[in-house]
Formats: structure tokens, sequence, C-alpha cells
């Protein structure tokens, strides 16, 4: 056993887990991803809106599954063949099991209400609560994946792999200080590490570590020193994250058609019409642009934006290609007909479905020397094109549509008021004794967590201004703060409309459906 290979399956606390049904370490790891009640309670997280229990709109368990089926099949494919894979291993090694289970684990801290969700609650731990790297989804799975589940060996995180661990790091930095030379400061940062541009001075818009987990990130990434910058993906990693675009970009159309939201007429008219007047479209300035209300100018837009944020592979007959390969395929023929639960309506789902699949997977490679905003594995220049096309229609004609903001203005204030009821509980010195019994675990875990960082390293909890106020009452409203985003972040979308309408006293059912309590 090679030396690399050792260090891969090494686990954080050497704990082999005779229980594992599989004496392969990486199979064992995506066994314990499974089994763990935070990838259960996956069905019922929001993908895009609440698909209420129907069945037919993806929640974050069935995104997670097909990302795992893709993600294996990249990996396969790149593996295979012959010309990439001295690269592969020079890169740390791409193992199907291993970019399996990082697909499995990769949202298991999505909150409540899918991405509304991960805004509401960022903003709560960093204004009300203090914390300097507030919520992230993706730094929210490595947390639970390394310390707040318990069905791991030690009870402390799932207790994964290595190579598990570092794959499931799509961005493998913290907020604001590792590594020291910050991708944030880059002068070409990598995809998610700029700051966001309304909000200067709050380090990375998208990030996959909380400081109480650093350690962890730290030691995983060791295994890939010397072999990827630290600040880039590992290859396992990056096919994940290649994995979820394309999931992403192909089921979240197919849901909102068969619902009858993603409708033929207006998406035919942008499409159509930029095809028509591209030349025309190019010479107005953004001034002329954004006066412009007519069908095509949001897709000029997005042609603009690529250029301006990725010119290291866009090209305007790519980009042309791409839209008349999405305006025939998902205009002209899955668009076509309205959804109506027929056989053929199912065909229909099923070419386009596997198709793009197949053509989005077979379009990816490695590359040796990756730009700054990719990983070593990437889309072919024609695929990533279509991608970006694809993502704009969901966008455009889903995401930005007046009666999904209403919708989810409602979800943001359940979850605002959900947390404010939560931290005043665990405020009250009467309730002491009958909090839940998760909630003052996680305050006292986060509690230690903190304690030990004001010891050892005060200076990565002062936010990206100010200084640390020491003292064993800052420490502990850390922890709670924490803590209250840990819980709230752990439900499910009914979980969390149930649990705020308990503590409001406006069920007159004894023994709701709590059990997360």
């Amino acid at each position: 056993m090679s030396d690399l290979h050792q260090r891969r399956v090494a686990r954080r606390d050497g704990v082999s887990g005779g229980g594992d049904l599989t004496a392969n370490p990486f199979r064992a790891d995506r066994d314990r991803i499974v089994a763990s009640p935070f990838f259960a309670r996956l069905g019922g997280v929001t993908q895009v809106v609440s698909a209420g229990g129907s069945g037919v709109l993806h929640n974050r368990l069935t995104h997670s599954l097909k990302v795992a089926q893709i993600a294996r099949a990249i990996a396969e494919r790149l593996t295979a063949d012959p010309g990439a894979a001295d690269l592969i291993d020079q890169l740390g090694g791409c193992d199907p099991d291993v970019v399996e289970a990082a697909a499995l684990a990769h949202d298991l801290g999505h909150p409540p209400f899918g991405h509304l969700g991960e805004q509401v609650l960022d903003r709560l731990a960093r204004h009300r609560f203090g914390l300097p790297d507030g919520f992230e989804g993706n730094a929210q799975s490595f947390r639970i994946i390394t310390t707040t589940d318990t069905r791991g060996p030690a009870a402390a995180g799932l207790d994964l792999t290595a190579a598990v661990r570092a794959a499931t790091l799509k961005y493998p930095w913290t907020r604001l200080s590792h590594p020291a030379e910050h991708p944030s400061r880059m002068a070409d940062p990598p995809r998610g590490a700029a700051e966001p541009p309304d909000a200067p001075g709050t380090g990375s818009s998208k990030f996959s570590a909380y400081v109480t987990e650093l350690d962890d990130l730290r030691e995983a990434r060791a295994v890939f020193d010397g072999l990827v910058p630290p600040w880039q993906q590992t290859v396992e990693a990056s096919v994940m994250d290649n994995a979820d675009d394309i999931a992403y970009a192909i089921h979240d159309l197919e849901d909102f058609h068969r619902i009858g939201v993603l409708q033929h007429a207006p998406v035919s008219a942008e499409l159509g019409q930029w095809e028509a007047d591209r030349a025309e479209f190019a010479k107005l300035d953004a001034d002329e642009l954004d006066a412009s209300r007519r069908p095509g100018q949001s897709l000029e837009r997005l042609r603009r934006r690529l250029h301006a944020r990725d010119s290291w592979v866009v090209d305007d007959d790519a980009f042309g290609a791409a839209v008349s390969r999405v305006r025939a395929e998902l205009v002209d023929d899955l668009l076509s007909m309205p959804f109506d639960g027929s056989v053929a309506a199912e065909q229909a789902f099923g070419r386009f479905s596997s198709g793009w699949t197949a053509r989005l997977v077979a379009g990816v490679h490695v590359v040796a020397d990756p730009p700054t905003r990719s990983g070593h594995v990437l889309l072919g220049p024609q695929q990533w094109h279509e991608v970006q096309v694809l993502k704009f229609v969901h966008r455009r004609f889903v995401l930005l549509r007046p009666d999904l903001a209403l919708h989810q203005r409602g979800q943001a204030r359940l979850l605002t008021k959900l947390v404010e009821a939560l931290e005043q509980w665990l405020g009250d010195r009467y309730e002491a004794d009958r909090l839940p019994r998760r909630l003052h675990d996680l305050v006292e875990l986060a509690r230690v967590e903190y304690g030990r960082l004001a010891q050892d390293d005060p200076g990565a909890l002062v936010g990206a201004t100010g200084e640390w106020p020491d003292g064993a009452a800052t420490v502990l409203a850390l922890a709670r703060g924490r803590a209250v985003i840990d819980f709230a972040a752990s439900l499910a979308d009914g979980q969390a409309a149930s649990l705020l309408e308990a503590l409001s006293g406006r069920t007159g059912q004894f023994w709701s459906d709590l059990s997360v309590l």
C-alpha cells in the first residue's frame, strides 16, 4: 500500500469502525453518510420550492442521489481513460467511491427552504449572534460530517477518511482567514471566493469550513500538500462540483415544466429574439441594454457577464451554438407540448434528461494547469456554455418570478421568527432544565470549541473588523448563537413550520411531530 493511499484512507480519530458492512474504507464512508439522520432529513428539504411531499419536485435528497450517480459516472470515465490516469495520480487520485460519498454528503448542511434559508441563517448568524463566519451550507455540511453528527465510531462526526472529507471541500477555505494568502484577495479569485459586491469586508461569498472545523480542513487537505494548491479543489472535489452543476442544470428545468411553471412562449421568445438580433444587441451600450424590455436583452446581459467573469473560456460562437442547441432541444422539443402525465410526455423527459446528462458527462476532462476559476476537472468549452444557458433559463424564468418571491418572503419570516423563538427559549433561566436535549448538547459542544479558540487562536473569532472581547460570557454568547443556528439548520421544512407553530402557541395538537426535540 502506497504512502499516499495510506494517508487518503486515514480517519481523523483512527477508529476503523468494526460495524461497517464493507472492508473498503471509502464504501464504508458512503454507507455511514447514507445511514445518517442528516441524510434522511434531506427528503423534507426544499431544492427550489417546497415539494410538499408530492414526489413531483426534486428535494435535496433526490438531488443528492442524482449528483452521486453523475459523479460516479464521471469518475469511472476519467479513471478508465489511459491519457488521464497518470495526471490524476499525480494530482492525488480519483476513486469513484470517494466522489460518490462526497456527492451524497455535499448537501447535508442545507437548511430548511433551500438557498433562501441559507441567506436568512447567515444574516442572523452574523448580525444577531456576532458569529464572524456566519452560516454557509457547504461549511455546515463539513461541520456535520466532522463534528455534530454522532453516528461515527468516535461519536463526533462520522470519522470519514481524509480523501472523502477533502472531496466535500468544494471551496477549501474559511470565510476570512485560511489559507493565510486568502483566495478572496487573489487578483482573479477562485469561483465563490470573492467577497459579495454589496458587502465588502465580510469575506468570501462561499466557503467550506468554519473556524471551528479548521483543524479538520487542514488535516484532510494535508494529504494533498504539494499536489494541488491550498485554495484548489482536489480532483475528487472537482468531479463532485461538476456533477452538482450538471444535475442542477437539468432536473430543475424538468421540475418546473412538469408543474406548468416553465412555459414555452416566453423562453422561446427570449432565445429566438437574441438569435435573430444578436449583432444588434451586441452594439447596444450598457444603458441602452438596461432600458430595453424586449425579449433577448436578458440573454445578452448573460453573454456580457460571462465575458467579464470567465474570459478564460467564454467564446461568442460557442455561446451562440449553445443558445441554438438549448432552443432546439429544450424549447422546441420538451417545452413545445404541455406536460400531461402521458407515457409520451414521460418519455420526452427521459430523452431530455438522459441525452443531456450523457452529453455533459462526455465533455468532462482533466487538465494539469487549470485557470483559477476552475478545478482540475472541467467541462469542455461547448458543454460549459450550454450549462450556462440552461442555468440562465432556470434563473430568468423560475427564480425571478414574483410569485416565487412572495412564497420565499413568507419562508424567510418563518425561519427568522423560529430562530428568535429558540434564542428566547435558550435564554430563559426558568426553562434551563426543559430545553430540548439536542439544543443543550449543541450549546455545550460549541462552548468547548469557542473556549478552545479563545485560548489558542483568538484571532479566528474576530470578524473582518473589530476586536475580540475576551471572557467567558462572550464564549457562551457565541456558543448559544452557533447552537441555535445548528439546531435550526438541522430541521426539514415541515419540522421548522411545526416547531414555530408550537412555540407560538398556535397548535392545539399536544405532542406534535416534534421528534427533533
